[in-house]
């Protein structure tokens, strides 16, 4: 396994001797390890899901060893998640924004690399919950039974990140779509102003025509006088 990007073993600890009345604190602290984990790699999915199996390994362990007396492990594992949630849903800003920012200098948002960012957004929600259900596989029994309502209570109700993300997606998938429908409507017009000219040019070159006409006419008739003289 990698090497987690973030003091594992003091998250451990925190999990191992919190009580029931932690449960503020130990979602601020998978929030804040999992955003400095984040911060120290590439925002792919690939590198979301690993920090996310890595710090949902870490609550694990610790919840395992956890002997306190009254300590509900499921309760702690949904303040788990809902502080993975909540960085999460800082990284998804973090793109959105990123990708506003891009798409406002006139980047193609169907570019290769930024085609994979949009992809990534709306596999969010799935990753999440992939990363999440391969750390309760491994886990170990006791804790297994833990995550499985933790898990279910998830997938029926989705999260704020992979909604946000989902959302986003679907924005700058439609904006991608007028990017290029703006393109072939201003190249359409243009098709159509050549086209226009296209069909006055009999008139245009009968006008040209015309006016060499008249003007051989014109000196025709000065020469004929000039002859005269």
């Amino acid at each position: 396994m990698a090497a987690p990007m973030f003091d594992a073993d003091a998250l451990i600890e925190m999990f191992q001797n919190a009580s029931a009345r932690q449960g503020a604190q130990l979602k601020k602290a998978v929030s804040d390890t999992t955003l400095a984990a984040l911060q120290g790699r590439e925002l792919t999915l690939k590198n979301i899901r690993g920090v996310v199996k890595q710090v949902a390994d870490a609550a694990s362990t610790g919840l395992a060893k956890n002997a306190v007396a009254g300590v509900d492990p499921e309760a702690l594992l949904d303040k788990a998640v809902a502080g993975l949630d909540e960085a999460l849903l800082k990284a998804v800003e973090a793109q959105r924004t990123t990708l506003a920012t891009l798409a406002a200098q006139g980047a193609d948002l169907h570019d290769k690399h930024l085609g994979k960012a949009l992809a990534d957004l709306e596999k969010m929600e799935d990753g999440l919950f992939s990363a999440l259900k391969k750390a309760a596989a491994g886990a170990g029994t006791p804790m297994a039974a833990a995550w499985a309502p933790v898990l279910e209570k998830m997938q029926a109700g989705g999260t704020a990140a992979g909604a946000q993300a989902a959302a986003a997606a679907e924005q700058f998938e439609q904006m991608a779509a007028q990017m290029q429908a703006t393109v072939r409507s201003t190249r359409a017009a243009s098709m159509k102003a050549a086209q226009a000219l296209a069909e006055s040019y009999a008139a245009m070159a009968s006008g040209v025509l015309l006016g060499m006409s008249e003007a051989l006419q014109a000196g025709g008739a000065t020469a004929k006088k000039a002859s005269r003289k």
